[in-house]
């Protein structure tokens, strides 16, 4: 069954309302990392993924820290708390701003920022290597494996002349952080909402004669004006030839009457959980009959595969509701449609478990669990005429399908025609 769901609370903390229970969610997801661990074999996981280490810490990575594995870090051992490795003194905030991590579990990092330390790389290093050591024999597993979720050659030496055993640590986290529990759900339903008011925000602003780029700095100026947002990775927003292929982007080029324009909230960023939202719109014309058949043809992929998502059923049964590269568009190979009929999960990341392709799922399957939350998206197009994209958010419970994006889907949205 498949039905709409909405956010059920506001986005501020009040006395008189449960809303999100973070405290609740923080230890869900540390439990479940643990778990998963253990499951894999591990005495203890190293997180240096930002969104790795937000699971198991319950802190924040800013945005300049982004994407360097090893400027902060995260280690879980065994039973205990988790050690959280700040950059420099931040330590210091850490403790004001996150008391569920103990005080003398937040160490400052050693980094050797991928390299650019030079030849003081392998120094850094060895500071690094010994004090994760340290630890796991402080917390009683010194020796087990551990799991790491990033590894580079400074690190594989490092470890093996300490006599560490390292091991895949990327998948146990994976396997936790594709199940949300009750609160991360609430969040997802909230950064949908965050998106349908962003998709309402377009369709005003949408005009001939401005610019992709105006577009997208109009929904940015209008996301982070809203309680709670840390960071929006992109508005992609492109009109007329740009729309297919869909090259995922955004220019200077001025959107003119008839054109097809759609726009992607891609990873807007609601404490920690992200978005992927596509909606397609025609600015300043109805659309031509052949710009409707076209969206009809996506939409129906669309809502094919959503009807495929059950609780046992597998990412195999979802890709089969989608026509091969071939049948589609007359390329040679699936590779060559990369993300054209695609699925992911959502959550800390933009690519939590499952992700959905006719790539891999047709011959390595996942089965689809209670409380995994992705997207589904489809597109269609003509060769540097127009494209149509489309994609919705759901969340699956035991018995139904809740789809949480609530923007307007059956027909391309018309803006202002003329």
């Amino acid at each position: 069954m498949i039905r709409h769901g909405t956010a059920n609370f506001g986005i501020t903390g009040t006395d008189w309302q449960q809303k999100v229970n973070w405290d609740r969610l923080r230890k869900y997801r540390l439990e479940r990392a643990r778990e998963r661990m253990k499951a894999h074999g591990l005495g203890a996981v190293l997180c240096m993924y930002d969104e790795n280490a937000r699971y198991i810490t319950g802190t924040l990575t800013p945005g300049w820290n982004r994407l360097k594995p090893g400027l902060r870090y995260a280690l879980l051992c065994g039973d205990a708390a988790p050690v959280l490795f700040e950059q420099g003194d931040i330590g210091a905030q850490i403790k004001r701003h996150s008391p569920w991590i103990p005080e003398e579990n937040v160490r400052y990092s050693y980094a050797w920022i991928k390299g650019a330390a030079g030849s003081a790389s392998t120094q850094q290093v060895t500071k690094f290597t010994n004090a994760i050591k340290e630890e796991m024999k402080r917390f009683g597993v010194e020796g087990e494996r551990l799991g790491v979720d990033f590894i580079d050659i400074n690190m594989i030496n490092a470890f093996r002349e300490a006599g560490i055993e390292w091991a895949d640590g990327m998948t146990p986290m994976m396997e936790a952080r594709a199940v949300k529990n009750e609160d991360e759900q609430e969040c997802m339903r909230i950064v949908a909402a965050i998106g349908d008011a962003a998709h309402w925000e377009t369709m005003k602003f949408l005009k001939p004669g401005i610019t992709e780029n105006q577009v997208t700095a109009h929904i940015m100026e209008f996301l982070y004006n809203i309680p709670g947002m840390e960071d929006v990775e992109d508005v992609i927003v492109s009109s007329g030839p740009n729309t297919w292929p869909n090259w995922r982007n955004f220019t200077d080029r001025i959107i003119q009457p008839g054109d097809i324009v759609f726009m992607d909230l891609a990873a807007l960023t609601w404490n920690g959980y992200k978005s992927c939202y596509y909606r397609t719109y025609c600015v300043g014309r109805e659309p031509t009959k052949e710009m409707t058949e076209t969206y009809d043809i996506a939409l129906k992929w669309l809502y094919d595969s959503i009807e495929a998502v059950k609780v046992g059923a597998t990412t195999r049964e979802i890709a089969e509701k989608w026509p091969s590269a071939q049948e589609a568009w007359g390329y040679r190979e699936e590779d060559e449609a990369a993300a054209n009929l695609w699925g992911h999960g959502l959550g800390l990341a933009q690519y939590d478990p499952p992700v959905i392709s006719r790539i891999w799922s047709l011959d390595h399957p996942v089965e689809i669990q209670p409380g995994m939350v992705f997207a589904l998206e489809t597109q269609h197009g003509v060769p540097f005429k127009f494209g149509v994209r489309i994609e919705e958010m759901l969340i699956v419970h035991e018995n139904e399908t809740e789809i949480i994006s609530n923007f307007p889907v059956e027909k391309i949205t018309v803006v202002d025609p003329m």
